[in-house]
């Protein structure tokens, strides 16, 4: 960047927002150890920090678009250093001034579905609540025992609307009392806030919030783990606090309560991918498991990365959106993890996730070996 005071503004804005985190890094290189994209190409966070406390980068450079804050380096980080926190203030800056590599160029075409329609898809508004035409979905009431919050993907996307439908069917055979509200959401902005446009969060933040609140919403039912991260962890930060519940926690607590029966036999070898937004965020780890568990015939083989360690989709902090080069693709790796412990069917608990995989299987030439599932469409079969 030529313009010095610009180059001044980049460094302070990078400074505020991760305060004296960075001067703390002492630059053990731990982060570019955990790092996924080190699995692919050469890619260092500590440089970015690096970069981020003595002013020396580069807001064209593709670097900073990488991370998708799997959450693998603040975990091992011995000094706490916001390396997260630093990626996304250098990219708010790139948004800012309209600096995008090529790869990173389909993110505006996201914005523009976030801004006109509520959703990175570009579909239209009024059909977020279509997939639930014809299975007798109600408008939620404040009287209702819970909403249930598809997300984006779930609402558009031909594979996932089969998991939203997959949830809807378990939520009626448990007895549950639940509505959506359809047209009337917005996408959470959790991966547009990890690509830096702060102002279109809070755009849509503000409006999901006025709508719950008109609705008179307390409980959340969500199948994202990037909408439970937001609307439990983030949204909070409006004055506003709702019970956020994933689908993995509430099929914990429906099967416990004896409000689903598994009697359904499911014969066949799985293992379970920890999304980073459910399990590294969150610490939600046991309950997707102990739901498997109890699925008759199922058997549960756990691959070599798990749990805090699991490797990452590749598709958090907006890079679902953004080109990813064939064999730099973590989804790949995953893939073929999953089939080297014998695996007959990859489950895990994140649309992000299956998007991801579900890519990789097909480009991989793996459809015919293995198949990607949601855990409700795995309950939706035992029951």
């Amino acid at each position: 960047m030529e313009n010095i005071a610009e180059y001044k503004e980049i460094v302070d804005v990078i400074k505020e927002s991760g305060g004296d985190a960075f001067k703390r890094c002492f630059q053990c290189g731990l982060c570019d150890t955990v790092c996924p994209w080190n699995r692919v190409r050469n890619f260092s966070m500590r440089k970015l920090v690096r970069q981020a406390v003595f002013g020396f980068t580069e807001i064209e450079s593709e670097e900073m678009w990488l991370c998708t804050t799997c959450g693998r380096c603040p975990q091992q980080c011995p000094r706490d250093v916001s390396q997260i926190e630093s990626g996304i203030a250098l990219r708010k800056v790139a948004t800012e001034y309209g600096v995008f590599p090529e790869s990173v160029k389909p993110v505006r075409t996201a914005v523009g579905g976030l801004m006109g329609e509520g959703n990175p898809l570009g579909e239209e508004r009024k059909k977020r609540g279509d997939w639930a035409k014809g299975i007798s979905v109600k408008t939620f009431t404040d009287e209702m025992e819970v909403l249930y919050f598809p997300g984006c993907y779930p609402s558009y996307d031909p594979r996932l609307i089969k998991v939203a439908l997959a949830t809807a069917d378990i939520l009626k055979r448990a007895g549950v009392d639940f509505g959506i509200l359809g047209e009337a959401e917005n996408c959470c902005g959790e991966s547009i806030r990890k690509t830096g446009d702060e102002e279109l969060f809070k755009r849509l933040a503000k409006e999901n919030i006025k709508t719950f609140v008109d609705n008179g919403v307390k409980k959340i039912l969500v199948n994202s783990p990037h909408c439970y991260h937001t609307f439990k962890n983030e949204y909070p930060q409006f004055m506003v606090n709702f019970e956020v519940i994933h689908i993995s926690q509430y099929l914990f607590e429906l099967i416990n309560e004896g409000r689903i029966k598994l009697t359904g036999e499911y014969a066949k070898k799985i293992t379970y991918h920890d999304p980073c937004y459910l399990g590294r965020h969150n610490g939600i780890y046991d309950e997707p498991r102990d739901v498997l568990k109890k699925v008759p015939g199922l058997e549960l083989i756990e691959m070599p990365e798990s749990r805090e360690d699991s490797l990452c989709c590749g598709g958090g902090g907006g890079r679902v959106w953004m080109e990813t080069q064939k064999g730099e693709r973590f989804s790949d790796l995953r893939i073929e993890q999953a089939m080297d412990v014998g695996a007959e069917v990859l489950v895990t608990a994140c649309p992000y996730c299956i998007t991801m995989l579900e890519d990789s299987r097909v480009t991989m030439g793996a459809d015919e070996k293995i198949v990607i599932k949601d855990i409700t469409e795995i309950i939706q079969e035992a029951i």
